[in-house]
C-alpha cells in the first residue's frame, strides 16, 4: 500500500505519478476524522492507497487542489457529502465519479446509500441489507474481520456504511479504495447497456454536475434585500412588526376580494369549499376552484379577478414572504437553497429554499453584484428538438434548421403555427384529443419515426415495462400485480413517453451546463442559477460578451458530444442583463406543456 507519512504535499503527487495516475483516471477520495489537526483525507487509486493526515479541505484543501491542477485525475466520492466538504473551501475539482448520481441513472429511484448501491451491484437482495445494530452483551459479535468493510455474506458492514469508514487513516483510504472498486463496478454496468451508448459519458456529466449542484448551494443566487423587500410590500403590505399587523395585512388583501362579493357570502378565502359557496352566490359555478378552472370567468365577475390576484399575493405572503427572506437570503446578499442533480423520475436539477418555483415577479430582485452581470441563456424549444435528435427522424430534424421549429412543422401539416405547436406538445405529453388533435394524425404521417418513438414509450409504460432514456437513466415503469384501471394504465403510458423526453432533455441541459462551467472559470464565470432549461450566469463586468459567446459555444460543443449525429440544430437565447427580469423569452424559448 502506497502511503505519505506527513512529507510534503509534492511527496504525495509523486507517489500517485509513480503509480501511473494520468489525466481522467479515477482516485479515490474520502474526508474524514485523522489523527493530525483536520479531518484527514482518504486517497486511492489502482496503484496504492495513501493516507493525507491532518489535511482540512475546508481550510485550504492544498492536496486535492494540486492533484487537480496537476493530474486532473477523475475523483471517485460516495456521495456529495465530500463534494460539500470541498467546495466550502472553495476547493472546485474539475470532474468527478459520484457513485449515488450514477446509482440513480443505472438503478433509478433515489436512494442511494453505499450498502444500497453496493448491494445492487453485487447481485445480492436489497431486503437482505443488514440494519445497523447495537452492542448487545448476548449477541454474538461481527463475524468475521471488522477491519474489512464487507461481511462474509457479501453486504457491507452497518459499522462501517455508518461512519465507521473515517475512525482511522487506514479505514479512510479502505473506503477511497473501496469506492474505485464500486466505480469499476459501475462502469462495467454501463458498458453492458449496448443499446445506449452515451450512458458512460452521461454518467461523467451527471456526477460533475453533482459538483456543480455543490457549488450552486454554497454560492447562492446574487440578491438586493432592499428590493425584495419593495416588492413584497407592495404586494403583501409593510413587514409586520407584531402578530396583530400580521393580521391587519391579512385581513386587507381579504378586503380587496370580499368587497365584490355578494352579501351574506361566505367569508373564509382559505377555504376551497367557502370559495365555491361564494362563487356560487356570484353566479359562477364551478366544480372546484382551481386556478385554471377560474380564468375562463374572469370577465364575467369582478370577484373571480380579485381571486386570482389574492392567490398570487398569499401565495407569496406564506411562501415567498419575509420569513422565506429571513431563512434563505444570507447577510452576504446571496440566496441559498440545496440543489440536487436529479430529481430521481426523469433526472432534472432541483432546489429547495423556493429556487426553482421563485414567483416571476420576485425576478426584479435577482440583480447581479456590483462589477458583475448576468448571462442569461434559454434553451429554445428544447424538447421537440430532443425528440428529433434521440428518435433520429430526419424529417423532424430538418425543422430543426429553422430558428422556430414550429413554422416549419405547421407548414408540413397545413396547418396554422399554434395548432402545429399544440400537435408536437400533444404528441410529447400524451394528449391526444381536444384542439390539434386533427393535426397529431398528421404528424404520424409526416414525422413517423418520431412518433413511433414516443407511442413505443407509451406502450412500454402501459405494459409496465422499465424504460431507459437516450443516456441510460432507468425508469421504472412497474405496475402493481392486480389488475389496476384503464385510466391509469393510460397515465402511466402518457407519463411514459414524455419521461424519455424530458430525461433525455435534462441530460443535455446537464451536459451543457457542466461545459459551461469548466470553460467559464478561466473568465471568472459562475453558473448562479439552473432552473429547468434555463443558465443563469455571474460573470465580471467586462467579460459578457466573451461569456455569452462562450454559452453559446458550449451548447454546440455538448450538443456534438451528445447528439448521435450532427442533423438536429440546438439553440439559446442568450442576453446580457443587470437584473433577471430584464432577460425577455425570445421567439424560441421553451414551451410549456400544453393546457
Amino acid at each position: 500500500m502506497g502511503r505519505w507519512d506527513g512529507g510534503t504535499i509534492v511527496d504525495v503527487l509523486a507517489q500517485l505519478r509513480q503509480a501511473g495516475v494520468t489525466r481522467g483516471d479515477l482516485v479515490g477520495l474520502t474526508v474524514g476524522a485523522g489523527p493530525g489537526p483536520g479531518p484527514g483525507l482518504g486517497l486511492a487509486a489502482a496503484g496504492g492507497r495513501w493516507p493525507v493526515d491532518g489535511e482540512d479541505p475546508v481550510d485550504g484543501g492544498h492536496t486535492v487542489r494540486l492533484i487537480d491542477a496537476e493530474l486532473r485525475p477523475r475523483w471517485v466520492v460516495w456521495s456529495g457529502e465530500t463534494t460539500a466538504a470541498l467546495t466550502a473551501g472553495d476547493v472546485r475539482p474539475a470532474t468527478c465519479w459520484d457513485i449515488g448520481a450514477v446509482h440513480r441513472l443505472l438503478f433509478g429511484g433515489w436512494r442511494a446509500d453505499p450498502g444500497w448501491v453496493w448491494a445492487h451491484l453485487r447481485g445480492l437482495a436489497p431486503a437482505t441489507i443488514p440494519a445497523a445494530r447495537q452492542a448487545d452483551l448476548f449477541e454474538p459479535g461481527e463475524a468475521g474481520d471488522p477491519a474489512d468493510p464487507v461481511e462474509p455474506g457479501g453486504h457491507l458492514r452497518p459499522a462501517w456504511v455508518n461512519g465507521g469508514w473515517a475512525a482511522s487513516p487506514v479505514r479512510l483510504t479502505r473506503w477511497a479504495e473501496l469506492a474505485v472498486t464500486v466505480a469499476g463496478l459501475q462502469r462495467a454496468a454501463l458498458a453492458r447497456l449496448t443499446d445506449r451508448p452515451m450512458a458512460l459519458a452521461t454518467a461523467q456529466s451527471e456526477s460533475t454536475a453533482e459538483l456543480l449542484c455543490a457549488e450552486l448551494s454554497a454560492d447562492g443566487l446574487p440578491m438586493d434585500r432592499a428590493v425584495a423587500e419593495e416588492i413584497l410590500a407592495a404586494l403583501v403590505g409593510p413587514r409586520p412588526r407584531t402578530g396583530a399587523e400580521a393580521a391587519r395585512n391579512r385581513a386587507a388583501r381579504d378586503a380587496g376580494v370580499l368587497r365584490h362579493a355578494p352579501p351574506g357570502a361566505p367569508a373564509d378565502l382559505r377555504s376551497p369549499a367557502q370559495v365555491r359557496l361564494l362563487l356560487a352566490r356570484a353566479g359562477i359555478d364551478v366544480p372546484d376552484t382551481r386556478a385554471w378552472r377560474l380564468r375562463p370567468f374572469r370577465d364575467a365577475h369582478p370577484l373571480v379577478a380579485a381571486l386570482l390576484e389574492w392567490r398570487k399575493a398569499e401565495r407569496i405572503a406564506t411562501t415567498y414572504g419575509y420569513g422565506w427572506l429571513d431563512t434563505h437570503l444570507g447577510a452576504d446578499g446571496r440566496l441559498r437553497g440545496a440543489w440536487t442533480g436529479s430529481d430521481g423520475a426523469a433526472g432534472r436539477m432541483t432546489a429547495s429554499g423556493g429556487l426553482h418555483n421563485m414567483p416571476a415577479v420576485m425576478r426584479r430582485a435577482v440583480v447581479a453584484e456590483d462589477g458583475h452581470v448576468f448571462v442569461r441563456a434559454d434553451l429554445g424549444q428544447i424538447e421537440p428538438r430532443v425528440l428529433a435528435a434521440v428518435a433520429r427522424d430526419p424529417a423532424l430534424a430538418a425543422a430543426t434548421a429553422a430558428d422556430d421549429l414550429y413554422a416549419p412543422v405547421a407548414d408540413q401539416l397545413g396547418v396554422d403555427r399554434p395548432t402545429a405547436k399544440v400537435a408536437v406538445l400533444g404528441a410529447m405529453y400524451g394528449q391526444t384529443t381536444g384542439h390539434g388533435a386533427q393535426a397529431l394524425r398528421r404528424l404520424k404521417a409526416a414525422y413517423p419515426v418520431a412518433m413511433a418513438y414516443l407511442d413505443e414509450g407509451d406502450r412500454a409504460g402501459r405494459a409496465g415495462r422499465d424504460l431507459r432514456t437516450y443516456g441510460g437513466r432507468r425508469i421504472s415503469m412497474a405496475s402493481g400485480a392486480a389488475p389496476e384501471p384503464t385510466a391509469r394504465a393510460a397515465a402511466r403510458g402518457r407519463y411514459g413517453r414524455n419521461a424519455l423526453i424530458q430525461g433525455a432533455a435534462a441530460e443535455l441541459f446537464k451536459m451543457w451546463a457542466v461545459t459551461v462551467r469548466a470553460r467559464g472559470a478561466a473568465l471568472g464565470a459562475r453558473i448562479v442559477l439552473c432552473l429547468h432549461d434555463e443558465l443563469l450566469v455571474h460573470t465580471p463586468a467586462g467579460q459578457e460578451a466573451a461569456t455569452a459567446q462562450l454559452v453559446d459555444d458550449c451548447l454546440h460543443e455538448a450538443a456534438r458530444r451528445w447528439a448521435p449525429d450532427s442533423s438536429v440544430r440546438f439553440i439559446s437565447d442568450t442576453s446580457v442583463v443587470r437584473t433577471w427580469s430584464d432577460a425577455k423569452a425570445g421567439p424560441a424559448a421553451a414551451d410549456e406543456p400544453p393546457d
